[in-house]
């Protein structure tokens, strides 16, 4: 069974709330937002690349704009293969959460 950090739960709620405009600045607001919890951009986008790693999502990459400097936004989606937990925080039924300082969700 894999297990998501209270923190990767976060963020994968909140890319499951935006769908399609799931982005680094539109993430790390609607974490804020939604949990109260201000995060850097090196807490955010390491915790995505772990959602990455062990298959919650995938990423995709937007078209280059000028007013970025030609770079490309990277956007994220709940995997449509995904593990259980997904599945579970999309239905938005309840999973354990344990009360330490590595908390952990579990089906």
């Amino acid at each position: 069974m894999k297990t998501l950090t209270l923190d990767e739960s976060i963020f994968l709620t909140a890319i499951l709330i935006l769908e399609d405009g799931a982005y680094g600045v539109a993430i790390r607001r609607k974490v804020l937002e939604t949990a109260g919890k201000s995060v850097s951009y090196g807490t955010l986008y390491s915790h995505l690349d772990q959602l990455f790693r062990k298959g919650y999502v995938t990423k995709s990459f937007g078209k280059p704009s000028a007013e970025r400097g030609g770079r490309r936004k990277i956007y994220y989606r709940v995997n449509p293969g995904r593990p259980p937990i997904a599945s579970e925080i999309a239905r938005g039924s309840r999973a354990r959460v344990y009360p330490r300082t590595e908390l952990m969700v579990a089906i």
